[in-house]
């Protein structure tokens, strides 16, 4: 184990970070360029991916719209639950604790804890969403969060435990309150369904909305 802030590392971890941060300084510069600009990008990327998913529920039934409407609720309570673990377990970073050379722009400062990771932590949970909302959109997003969550330990700022915590925390959170918030909520879109008054029909009669 290693001491790194009041918890011990892993040994596994940190030596997989020490290879995995050694590979990246010795990866050609457009790796590097690329590695840093994904980190953070891959957020957006997920983001779009989910709402692409999402407006292809829309337009059906209460329960696919009650799905795209919910989905994006659990990646940020798992944000949430991501930032209040972070508090209760105050792991240094890793390009603090051990002299590395790092390819990120800069390594946070003390109190920016490492586990879990926030970015996998959202990577996971809105890969996971995607994939709920839509399954092949979805079956793209799950290698691009793997591949953001893996970026944050080559550019030098995470624990590879810190970031696989960060997938299982995401991935939980969304698969277990997305079937608790979909039912009440299509409840709700159907009963205001009914509740809606018919609009005139142009033509003759009367249709509803």
């Amino acid at each position: 184990m290693v001491r790194t802030g009041t918890i011990d590392v892993p040994e596994f971890s940190a030596d997989w970070y020490r290879d995995i941060v050694d590979a990246a300084a010795d990866s050609p510069q457009p790796v590097q360029w690329f590695a840093g600009h994904f980190t953070e990008g891959a957020i957006v990327l997920l983001g779009l991916l989910l709402l692409a998913a999402a407006v292809t529920r829309l337009g059906a039934g209460p329960r696919d719209r009650a799905l795209a409407l919910v989905a994006p609720i659990p990646v940020v309570l798992a944000y949430g639950c991501s930032e209040g673990l972070k508090t209760l377990v105050d792991e240094e970073r890793p390009c603090r604790a051990a002299v590395h050379a790092i390819i990120a722009g800069s390594c946070p400062p003390t109190g920016d804890w490492s586990f879990p990771s926030n970015h996998s932590t959202v990577a996971g949970a809105l890969a996971v969403a995607t994939l709920l909302l839509a399954r092949r959109i979805g079956l793209v997003a799950l290698p691009v969060a793997a591949l953001a969550a893996f970026s944050r330990v080559f550019v030098g700022v995470h624990y590879p435990h810190d970031v696989v915590a960060g997938l299982l925390l995401g991935t939980g959170v969304v698969l277990l309150l997305v079937p608790l918030l979909v039912r009440p909520v299509a409840t709700l879109l159907r009963r205001r369904s009914h509740a809606e008054p018919p609009v005139a029909d142009p033509i003759g009669g009367s249709t509803r909305r």
